[in-house]
């Protein structure tokens, strides 16, 4: 995706994880605020784009999210505004570049891992 906003609004719930089922849709947004922890609000986003869940299961704030093996930050919490179409997955990276400045493409794997819980 491309596409970038200043006052997006997103409010990160509360809780630290979000169970994903296989098959589902989800979007990531990055996000450069340093703040963007769960319970907080976000304005500055870029749009990376939307992923569709291989393997179900759990992921966390902390979790590393890459796209075939380029590392796009670190999930910093979940927005819910979309729900039930789909969740918000917002990523934080000191670099706000949306997807298509990173290259992104269709097809392209993502992967979530766990790092130092």
């Amino acid at each position: 995706m491309q596409g970038k906003l200043e006052n997006r609004g997103l409010k990160l719930i509360t809780p630290i994880s979000r169970a994903v089922q296989r098959n589902e849709i989800h979007e990531l947004i990055v996000t450069d605020e340093e703040g963007a922890v769960p319970g907080s609000d976000v304005q500055r986003i870029a749009y990376l784009g939307f992923m569709e869940v291989g393997c179900g299961g759990v992921m966390v704030a902390g979790d590393e999210v890459s796209c075939n093996g380029l590392v796009l930050g670190r999930i910093a919490g979940f927005d819910e505004t979309h729900l039930p179409n789909h969740l918000n997955i917002v990523v934080y990276s000191p670099e706000r570049l949306d997807g298509v400045e990173r290259g992104l493409r269709l097809e392209s794997e993502v992967s979530v891992r766990q790092v130092n819980r």
